[in-house]
């Protein structure tokens, strides 16, 4: 996929660094966050850890450079975006937050809204699923779990059947990988390129996505 920057519409030639089975939380990071956006993220990331997956943000590493260029960089990087929001948050933060799932979802990323019972959800994306917290949260992340795993099955029987699309073959197990940390998905799409001719760009994609360490 080529990437473009957000500030100039250049393209992007960073190299990407693939984090499998991890998330992006999106919340209000400094301040400190309200007690009730502490909770939310707390219990979500305890049961995130129990499915093998680790929880990052925004300020997980410092780069020193652009800080919506290092956001693009981790979404670009991860499977999964969590948007943890209440009523309490400022409206700016908010709308930070939203933009960030937006990019999520054009990239093709899996993404989650958890909120408290009396935020409102955006028109853009009352039909994103979302979690509300409060009883039974834990149910409802474990049912988001089995079904966020089972995507990665399906990506990758969208790339059996795509032997004249090898491209695309290589995304689905890509996506598929990244979720789950299957490398048997990633030696399949090591198969199909190695069988196959691309252009420069997306073999250097391609390649990169092959070398994640993981």
């Amino acid at each position: 996929m080529i990437r473009y920057n957000p500030t100039d519409g250049d393209v992007l030639s960073r190299v990407v660094t693939y984090r499998p089975q991890t998330c992006f939380i999106m919340t209000k990071l400094g301040g400190p966050p309200p007690k009730g956006i502490i909770n939310m993220r707390n219990t979500f990331c305890k049961y995130a850890e129990k499915h093998g997956i680790k929880s990052i943000d925004a300020s997980s590493e410092t780069t020193g450079k652009d800080f919506l260029l290092k956001i693009w960089d981790l979404v670009c990087s991860v499977p999964l975006g969590v948007a943890i929001v209440s009523e309490e948050l400022p409206t700016l933060t908010l709308c930070n937050i939203y933009y960030e799932l937006g990019v999520l979802q054009a990239l093709g990323k899996e993404t989650l809204i958890i909120k408290s019972e009396n935020c409102s959800i955006p028109s853009d994306f009352v039909r994103t699923e979302y979690i509300e917290h409060g009883r039974a949260v834990g149910k409802k992340f474990s049912g988001f779990f089995k079904t966020y795993f089972d995507q990665a099955k399906h990506y990758a029987t969208m790339a059996e059947g795509l032997e004249q699309n090898p491209a695309l073959a290589i995304d689905y197990l890509k996506r598929a990988f990244l979720i789950s940390g299957d490398k048997n998905y990633r030696s399949v799409a090591n198969k199909l390129f190695q069988n196959n001719q691309f252009d420069v760009q997306r073999t250097e994609s391609i390649k990169r996505f092959l070398q994640t360490k993981h």
